[in-house]
């Protein structure tokens, strides 16, 4: 994967290194990343379109936590742990699905809505002081920015430097991706990677293009590696925008393979398409440049003229990651006769896989006693910010 980076003749800390061995291999680190980030920090679990009816839901895995995130009747989207108020037996098993009345547990058929509420308990009338109000699911906090779902373990009494709402956490984006009207766009494919790499691995990997000229020839044709800038160089939020070569496309083709998202989603108030597409691209430079950005801890987002690209990080060791990547459209895309989903789908999957690859060479080097940390170059300026950053949630 790639993103972004700054050009400059010097990296934000001159004579930084990548980090240490620990930080890759070790078990303990591993588990002091789920308690430090993954249980304290907005952690992204799906959009809200994965579940767009009622009684939809998916299983999320967070901080060591199974969670349902699901659609009532009112189309309020909820999280809860997955954890029946019974005997704690483990309420949904399967990834993903509908649900007909309520929320079942399999074990002695307590039942909850899909607000969380106890709807019914088999044989507990006679409990002594037994109230179903006081036995509703445990919610986790789940808040909705641009509408991809985010769920956060901690409160304000666990997380470190007070409890933070997601809007808050964003307010340094807010707007920035208007143009591309993330709430309304629909996945149009999923694919799952098992990766043999630290999550962190894949951060870094995508926060560099010093890797593309050789690893990725097919892309490096139509967005130069040399061609990027950055507008978020610290913090949690990174990266910025690399040049795509005129009337290209990120795509197999090398041709756009739907309808620009931007010119989409203005069509309704315009008179014609090439009107809109027109002015979006005089305005924006729209069909020039695709935009990258890492969104810490497990986010990347990676969004282009035509179609919008989301990588969900799920660490599950210190050497193997999971990764959902979504290809999403606008939702009018699939009218036109030059919808091509596919086109846009098999280029990064082969991406993808480059990328796979050399991150899985990486970790096993760094697993070798014979590993130094070694210096960052010029144009790793945005690997050094996320690092720099990481640590500090750590410390």
């Amino acid at each position: 994967m790639i993103t972004a980076f700054r050009k400059t003749a010097e990296t934000s800390q001159p004579g930084a290194k990548s980090l240490p061995q620990r930080y890759f291999v070790s078990p303990e680190t591993f588990a002091e990343e789920q308690q430090n980030i993954f249980s304290t920090q907005w952690v992204l679990v799906g959009h809200q379109n994965h579940i767009p009816e009622a009684g939809q839901y998916f299983i999320a895995e967070v901080g060591g936590e199974s969670l349902i995130v699901v659609r009532d009747k009112h189309e309020q989207i909820h999280g809860f742990y997955n954890v029946c108020r019974h005997r704690g037996s483990r309420l949904v098993e399967q990834k993903e699905g509908r649900l007909s009345g309520g929320i079942q547990c399999p074990y002695h058929a307590w039942t909850y809505a899909f607000n969380g509420r106890l709807l019914g308990a088999p044989h507990m009338d006679g409990a002594p002081g037994f109230n179903k109000a006081d036995y509703s699911l445990h919610p986790v906090n789940m808040e909705i920015w641009e509408g991809f779902i985010f769920v956060n373990l901690a409160d304000a009494s666990t997380q470190r430097g007070g409890y933070i709402s997601l809007a808050e956490w964003f307010a340094p984006l807010a707007g920035k991706f208007s143009h591309w009207d993330l709430p309304t766009l629909r996945s149009t494919k999923r694919i799952e990677y098992d990766v043999r790499a630290n999550w962190k691995l894949i951060f870094e990997n995508y926060s560099e293009c010093y890797h593309c000229l050789g690893v990725h020839p097919e892309l490096s044709k139509i967005s130069p590696y040399d061609s990027a800038e950055n507008d978020l160089t610290e913090g949690p939020f990174l990266g910025g925008f690399m040049r795509i070569v005129k009337g290209r496309s990120l795509t197999m083709s090398g041709n756009a393979c739907a309808l620009g998202i931007a010119v989409a989603s203005r069509a309704r108030d315009r008179s014609t398409s090439q009107e809109i597409e027109n002015d979006y691209e005089h305005r924006h430079d729209g069909k020039n440049r695709v935009f990258y950005y890492s969104i810490f801890p497990n986010m990347l987002l990676s969004l282009h003229p035509d179609y919008v690209m989301v990588h969900q990080l799920q660490p599950q060791l210190p050497e193997r990651t999971l990764i959902l990547c979504d290809w999403f459209f606008h939702p009018d895309a699939s009218k036109h006769s030059d919808f091509n989903p596919d086109d846009a789908i098999q280029f990064w999957d082969m991406v993808n896989r480059q990328d796979w690859h050399v991150c899985e060479l990486s970790q096993q080097g760094i697993s070798s006693r014979a590993y130094q940390p070694g210096p960052y170059s010029a144009r790793e300026s945005i690997p050094v910010a996320w690092d720099d950053y990481y640590l500090r949630q750590m410390d």
